[in-house]
């Protein structure tokens, strides 16, 4: 008997749901640095067997809006609470249980199944865990509680075995040898922002959208071009650095990435333009694919 069906992860910023998405995909789809609001989209990573297909999907952190940008991402969020077979609600050690209770009504009161995974395990002890442990069972007592460390893999092969037995009989729903739902140039473009999250301090890295204007493939390399847009002039000349080192670093490393994510030699250009307050546009956000309808 085949089994397959969709596993969405859901949770508040920066409990871990990206590097727990990457261990159980087995690839680095989703970027994971150490600031919230890394995962703009939902991003699909799919697990298969001979007998079995998990689509896994990786979603935003749960937070209050501040402008449209993050109104797009609440709701891949809040869509992962509707299409799941099995819910994966990512908590950590260190943040309260009754943060975001907004979003966690809406977890108690589905019928499928939620695993509630309190991940880091390895910052915290054993009565602390048993205290956590308590709070969670009062918060969602349908849930079934699984401790983990994704950084360490501690759990994950257990978590993988409890989803097997909780997918429902079903033909797999993509071919079997696919990864994700994304088209390349999406992860070059998440590369990218990878890199610039983890080299600019402030606002920058929030004000930030990456386009793939060229994306050519040959037998050996590929050529790429990329645009980072930025909302402002000042921000323009923070990501160019003075004279051209901060965006050659990004460009450097941006380019050692993309040859390990796709094996092969990358040409990579990277230029930066202004595209005035794009993350309070509908339209250019739509552009930018937030648009989870």
């Amino acid at each position: 008997m085949h089994k397959a069906g969709f596993v969405n992860i859901v949770g508040n910023p920066n409990v871990g749901k990206s590097t727990l998405m990457n261990q159980l995909v087995g690839e680095r789809i989703s970027i994971a640095t150490f600031k919230a609001q890394t995962t703009r989209h939902r991003i699909m990573g799919i697990v298969n067997t001979d007998d079995m297909q998990i689509v896994f999907s990786d979603t935003p952190g749960v937070l209050k809006p501040n402008y449209k940008l993050q109104e797009s991402m609440l709701a891949f969020s809040e869509s992962a609470l509707q299409d799941a077979d099995v819910l994966l609600y990512v908590t950590d050690v260190v943040e309260s249980p009754e943060k975001n209770m907004e979003f966690l009504g809406k977890v108690q009161k589905m019928a499928i199944p939620v695993l509630l995974l309190i991940n880091k395990i390895d910052e915290s002890d054993q009565t602390k865990l048993g205290d956590l442990v308590d709070k969670w069972h009062v918060l969602l007592p349908n849930a079934e509680i699984l401790p983990i460390s994704a950084k360490n893999k501690f759990g994950i092969d257990m978590l993988l075995k409890r989803i097997h037995e909780l997918l429902p009989a079903s033909p797999p729903f993509f071919d079997k040898d696919q990864l994700t739902d994304k088209p390349a140039r999406f992860f070059v473009s998440e590369i990218i922002r990878e890199k610039i999250l983890l080299y600019y301090d402030k606002e920058i890295p929030y004000s930030v959208e990456v386009c793939v204007d060229r994306f050519k493939e040959d037998g050996k390399h590929i050529h790429i071009n990329a645009v980072i847009c930025v909302e402002r002039d000042s921000q323009k000349g923070i990501i160019i650095g003075h004279q051209g080192v901060a965006l050659k670093k990004v460009s450097t490393e941006s380019r050692k990435s993309l040859e390990r994510f796709f094996g092969k030699p990358i040409f990579l250009e990277v230029f930066v333009k202004v595209d005035k307050d794009w993350r309070s546009s509908q339209r250019k956000l739509n552009n930018f694919g937030y648009n989870p309808a």
